[in-house]
């Protein structure tokens, strides 16, 4: 048996799992055994056979199919191309109009009443799991934001096996790299991902499955969308800090099942109201630029940045999540290990300064 390690265990569970060459091996939580069997295996290293072609079953020929009327409907309906002659706040307007339809949002509590044996914690550990497939592959945080608006939309619709939860991770993440990314990774390279837990064909099948109950209506607007909006006025001297530490606090968002209450748009304006508070206490954060942008007053955001805050309080978040991790690291400003504000003046929820 090759050299290995033994992997995180729950009682009757011990496996190895082999030593990945020259990368530093990924965190895995306890957690991850405990919630889903299939979610136990690391992101390891792919093979990619990007010009393979598979033609061996009538199957596989469907789906090639399928995914060709797929990418022709991307070209086509890209949001952001629709609205590029209007002026800034028209394209906010159509944003935020197209973040409260509803095939564009989950349902805040479709664990409560969709799924039959899913907990919070079991969407936590894949969303975390799907951070690091998404540093893996160098994909754009776009690609991550929409795989887990898939993600919820598709559970918000559909009864799905809680066993299964990293092939659907996975198959929204096909269909969203699809969408976003310039030269995505194959389904063989999600396949493999999984340490071969799911074939290349059964990841393939997943995608149109997603696809098909997301009526191919794929794109959304995530927080991602209205974050770089917002970040885009008023270049500051800490600007690219301050860019890295709202992402990092949106993407700790795509971890609590809690946040699906709020709509993108109020998670994007909290996370860059929090992260100015948090590099500049002393100055009111939400500023009459930001407030004309995001058509937000500051008391509009009071419980999602109160909510972002717990958050970013939350020392085991930082210490064992991959986005914890992500966001230590120096190339990122290690913004992740930044002092939280402590105090919230009254006065920076008025509306007076906007």
């Amino acid at each position: 048996m090759a050299e290995g390690v033994q992997s995180p265990t729950c009682p009757d569970v011990v496996e190895v799992i082999p030593v990945v060459p020259k990368r530093k091996r990924v965190f895995i939580s306890s957690a991850m055994v405990e919630c889903c069997r299939s979610l136990t295996t690391p992101v390891k290293k792919s093979r990619r056979r990007k010009d393979i072609v598979y033609k061996e079953s009538a199957v596989e020929m469907e789906i090639e199919t399928e995914i060709g009327k797929f990418c022709d409907y991307c070209e086509c309906v890209d949001p952001q191309t629709m609205v590029s002659d209007l002026d800034a706040s028209d394209i906010n307007s159509y944003l935020r109009s197209m973040e409260l339809q509803d095939k564009n949002r989950p349902i805040a509590n479709f664990l409560e009443t969709v799924q039959k044996d899913m907990t919070a914690n079991n969407r936590r550990v894949l969303v975390d799991w799907l951070v690091e497939v998404t540093e893996e592959y160098k994909l754009s945080s776009h690609t991550l934001y929409l795989t887990v608006s898939c993600l919820d939309r598709f559970l918000s619709r559909q009864s799905f096996p809680k066993s299964k939860l990293q092939l659907l991770g996975v198959g929204c993440m096909l269909a969203a790299s699809k969408y976003e990314e310039i030269d995505p990774p194959s389904s063989d390279d999600f396949a493999d991902i999984t340490d071969n837990a799911f074939t290349k064909l059964e990841v393939s099948k997943m995608e149109i499955d997603v696809l098909k109950v997301l009526k191919w209506e794929l794109g959304a607007p995530t927080p991602k969308t209205f974050l770089s909006r917002l970040l885009s006025i008023k270049k500051e001297k800490s600007q690219t800090q301050l860019e890295f530490l709202a992402d990092y606090l949106v993407e700790l968002s795509l971890l609590d099942y809690e946040f699906l209450r709020y709509p993108a748009s109020t998670i994007a304006a909290s996370a860059v109201f929090l992260a100015k508070l948090t590099l500049r206490p002393d100055s009111n954060p939400w500023t009459p630029e930001l407030h004309l942008l995001s058509n937000y007053k500051s008391s509009d955001l009071r419980d999602c940045v109160h909510s972002l805050h717990s958050q970013q309080m939350n020392k085991k978040t930082a210490l064992s999540t991959a986005i914890g991790a992500k966001y230590e690291q120096s190339s990122f400003y290690s913004v992740s290990t930044l002092v939280p504000p402590t105090i919230f003046p009254y006065a920076y929820f008025q509306n007076s300064q906007e």
